[in-house]
């Protein structure tokens, strides 16, 4: 085989070889696995994985800006929590560039005012649960918080009103739920999918220069957290990762593959967590969210029902909007505003902040083992209900 031919073939092996990447969906238990591994990589960097913390840092900003709040936060471009939210943000548009599937996607108007009233319940759920889905629920039970495995009793019950809700809208607006069309990227006969990976390519190369500014300017911490947020945007983006199918599929159809890889995932998160706090690498008490036991319930419901509403929880309408889907980027939108504003309310009332809950790290209670133990039997149950109820129909609500 001459040179000529080589070049051929090495060129046909890498054409392959991106096509895999980013022109086919990656399985989800891969997602999963990725996922709970980066989380505890995120940890041992510098901070746990979160979202909603870093929406309401941009919502504290923009009140703050406007002279709503007399107290400016920290910057969006320092802030820890704001830095991983943009970089999910970075990581899917970069990613959706890549695998030519970046488009505005308009949605009907009832759809818009699922996107905006969802944002808004998901908003103030985080506010009372401590988090999201991800901060509220995935990393506040990797960090061996209660509190986590109580916004996940919130968020099954959020998620079955909420679908029941969606069985009456069909039922009765039978017209107004239909999907938005996708906004062609082809204008004047200029296809701008063609160029999308290249622009998608820069975009991804852009954040690495950046966080080598950072860590030029003595913030390498910051730097690395943009990097480890942009390889939750990729990993999400490309094998559809969605907490909003975990909670609500078991209900409508009765699938259990996300159910299946948010377990694995959570458990090696938090054999992850458990191992930096025992082996003292981090502080135990970080992320035992103060919200247990009405904070993390009660938010989780809200939470639960908003997120079937928007169509995307924390994470999921980030990484939608980084793809261009209108309704959920009008969900972050209201998501940061409703949260910034429900988190002031909160703290300016003691009672209140008194009624959202407490701190409680299980280990102070159950040791080590036992609580490993524990959270393990409790989403390996989870994982083996969802597949027999995968088979029997079980839990699934009929319209």
């Amino acid at each position: 085989m001459n040179e000529q031919n080589e070049d051929r073939v090495m060129l046909g092996i890498l054409r392959r070889g991106y096509r895999t990447i980013f022109f086919e969906n990656w399985p989800v238990m891969l997602g999963g696995l990725l996922i709970g591994v980066l989380s505890v990589i995120t940890f041992a960097w510098a901070r746990p994985w979160g979202v909603a913390g870093g929406l309401r840092n941009w919502g504290d900003w923009f009140f703050s800006l406007i002279g709503l709040y007399g107290n400016a936060p920290l910057s969006p471009l320092l802030s820890t929590n704001s830095i991983l939210t943009l970089g999910l943000l970075w990581g899917a548009f970069g990613s959706a560039l890549m695998s030519r599937q970046f488009s505005l996607r308009m949605a009907p108007p009832l759809e818009i005012i699922k996107g905006i009233v969802g944002g808004i319940l998901m908003g103030i759920g985080a506010a009372m649960a401590g988090g999201c889905n991800v901060g509220g629920f995935y990393t506040a039970t990797s960090a061996l918080s209660l509190g986590g495995l109580a916004m996940m009793v919130g968020l099954l019950i959020g998620a079955f009103l909420g679908l029941k809700y969606l069985y009456w809208e069909l039922e009765h607006l039978p017209t107004g739920s239909a999907g938005g069309a996708i906004e062609t990227t082809k204008e004047k006969g200029f296809d701008w999918r063609a160029i999308e990976p290249y622009i998608g390519a820069v975009v991804m190369l852009g954040a690495f220069v950046i966080a080598a500014i950072y860590a030029r300017h003595a913030y390498a911490r910051i730097g690395g957290l943009l990097l480890c947020g942009l390889g939750f945007g990729v990993i999400i983006q490309r094998t559809r990762f969605c907490f909003v199918r975990a909670f609500r599929d078991p209900f409508m159809t009765g699938e259990g593959d996300m159910v299946r890889a948010v377990s694995v995932s959570i458990i090696i998160s938090i054999l992850g967590f458990a191992a930096l706090k025992w082996g003292g690498l981090r502080a135990e008490g970080i992320y035992v969210t103060q919200t247990f036991w009405f904070g993390s319930l009660a938010g989780g419901m809200v939470f639960g029902f908003g997120m079937l509403l928007a169509g995307g929880c924390g994470s999921g309408s980030v990484w939608r909007a980084g793809e261009g889907q209108i309704k959920l980027i009008l969900a972050v939108i209201f998501f940061s505003l409703s949260t910034s504003l429900f988190k002031v309310l909160i703290k300016s009332s003691p009672g209140f902040a008194a009624l959202i809950g407490q701190r409680v790290y299980m280990p102070d209670f159950l040791t080590y083992k036992w609580t490993l133990v524990v959270m393990v039997l409790i989403f390996g149950a989870y994982y083996l209900v969802a597949t027999w109820n995968e088979e029997t129909d079980k839990f699934t609500v009929e319209m």
